[in-house]
């Protein structure tokens, strides 16, 4: 399984004014769609995957969301047990692993800089460095 696009469709990001203290955050993944399509770069049958990513703050005090779609070029019977899998809403986990991990690192680039302009807590913690006292 090859990516081979992405696009977002929609971006909504809202707070209410006032925040509360120790929000809980919650992100999910949600596909909404799985169809076969024909694009005009190559003659190889592709896979168009729609998906929603939303981040949930507690209290309904926030939110962010993300919509979009990821084309992947499938390997060799790829395609069928995709189609297939998706008859019942599920896709096999060989590929919804990867494919969860690449709509993650996309979106959450875009939800940090959003979290960080909306003054919201950030969904997922940067790296910091520590100062290491020598030791005497």
């Amino acid at each position: 399984m090859r990516i081979i696009g992405f696009n977002l469709t929609k971006i909504l990001a809202e707070r209410s004014e006032n925040l509360k203290q120790n929000l809980q955050v919650n992100q999910n993944i949600d596909i909404k769609d799985v169809i076969k399509e024909d694009i005009p770069i190559t003659k190889e049958e592709i896979i168009k995957i729609k998906f929603n990513l939303s981040v949930s703050y507690s209290d309904k005090s926030a939110k962010l969301e993300f919509n979009g779609n990821v084309l992947i070029l499938p390997e060799n019977n790829e395609l069928k047990e995709l189609l297939d899998s998706w008859k019942n809403k599920k896709l096999p986990e060989d590929a919804r692993v990867p494919l969860f991990n690449f709509i993650m690192n996309k979106c959450n680039i875009k939800a940090l800089y959003l979290e960080d302009e909306l003054g919201l807590p950030l969904h997922v913690p940067l790296p910091k460095i520590s100062f290491k006292q020598p030791e005497k």
